[in-house]
């Protein structure tokens, strides 16, 4: 196992501490909120390098409104002295960054041989459409669209039926689309394969070994209070009404399998991120290439695009970027769906990854 990180300066990551400095502030003029709805409600974002974490900081809320008030368009806060800041080691429901959990759990068993990732996926799970494979799963070209209201089914059979009974849009291969049923199907044959749920797998295969303490399924009533708030979960925005979500998985079909999905669920921290980030850069993890990974993405990745940087994106705020020509990584963790969800873009992110970009030594 490689040598934990450590809090250390610029120069010991070998970055610029100008660039890296502005990272902060930019942040801090998201939370603005005129003339429309803030980008976030608070953020952290932990930048480094190698084995070196030169940045880690919090700004902002971690909860500061108990309602949203649809009349108005803006959240009801709380009363001050109920309000909480934003902290280091503030716990965040990562949304889709849990793709890259399900992805790396999936690599490990191709690379033990307990997957073909060319082979029909039906050949591990029957009940599957024939024709897609591990492959179209991972890297988006199984045709299949992005979702499918699997809460609003009776329970899990209707569901494991729903989801395997889905028919691709297009022919497996031909075109990429993003889809969140991509991850379910990955985990359904994880969990024939290996004959354990995917929450263990990636305890075992990934959490436990590399020490992240703060990262997990479901997290239990106790870490509620070091959780950022999301969203006030209404109709007709929402899918549910579950009023102020906190401490549990915001994504509606991921609530419906109760917190565990190969596509969202996870909660985890920018510290234990970057243990992830560091991993998958020093080969730890394994990668390969395009599978659960986005790559070169200027939209979030700003000019650290075009250099092979590979990342995700969470629809709660999250968001983590890797560079494997220089070793750099970014955590950037918001609660952009605090008090509800809006369009929110993606120029904080974009901006951050930018001035982790320009503080780079030139040909690193």
């Amino acid at each position: 196992m490689a040598p934990p990180l450590s809090r250390g300066t610029c120069p010991e990551a070998g970055l610029d501490a100008d660039e890296i400095g502005r990272i902060v502030p930019g942040l801090s003029a998201a939370l603005e909120t005129a003339p429309g709805p803030a980008w976030c409600a608070g953020a952290v974002v932990l930048a480094g390098r190698g084995r070196v974490v030169a940045l880690h900081e919090a700004v902002g809320w971690a909860a500061r409104y108990g309602s949203y008030d649809e009349l108005t368009g803006r959240g009801v806060e709380l009363p001050p002295g109920r309000q909480e800041p934003m902290r280091p080691g503030t716990v965040f429901d990562l949304a889709s960054l849990t793709k890259l959990f399900t992805s790396t759990v999936a690599v490990q068993q191709v690379r033990a041989g307990r997957l073909d990732p060319d082979a029909p996926v039906a050949t591990y799970v029957p009940r599957l459409q024939p024709g897609i494979t591990l492959r179209h799963l991972l890297t988006h070209t199984s045709g299949l669209q992005p979702e499918l209201p699997l809460y609003e089914l009776a329970g899990p059979e209707q569901r494991a039926a729903a989801l395997a009974a889905e028919q691709p849009r297009t022919p497996p291969g031909e075109q990429r689309c993003y889809s969140d049923l991509n991850l379910l199907l990955t985990q359904t044959v994880l969990e024939q394969v290996t004959g354990r749920p995917l929450d263990d797998l990636v305890a075992d295969g990934i959490t436990g070994p590399l020490g992240m303490a703060s990262t997990r399924f479901a997290p239990p009533p106790s870490w509620r209070g070091r959780t950022a708030a999301t969203e006030d979960q209404r109709r007709p925005w929402g899918k549910l009404d579950r009023g102020m979500v906190r401490g549990t998985v915001h994504d509606e079909n991921a609530y419906a399998m109760g917190g565990v999905a190969g596509h969202a669920g996870l909660f985890s921290t920018a510290w234990d991120l970057a243990l992830f980030a560091a991993a998958l850069l020093d080969g730890t993890l394994p990668v390969l290439p395009g599978f659960g990974f986005e790559t070169d993405q200027a939209w979030f990745m700003g000019e650290l695009a075009g250099r092979g940087a590979l990342g995700h994106t969470g629809f709660t705020g999250t968001c983590l970027v890797l560079d494997p020509a220089s070793g750099a990584f970014l955590v950037l963790l918001a609660n952009t769906v605090h008090p509800v969800r809006h369009t929110q873009g993606s120029a904080p992110r974009a901006a951050a990854a930018t001035r982790l970009a320009r503080a780079l030594p030139a040909g690193a």
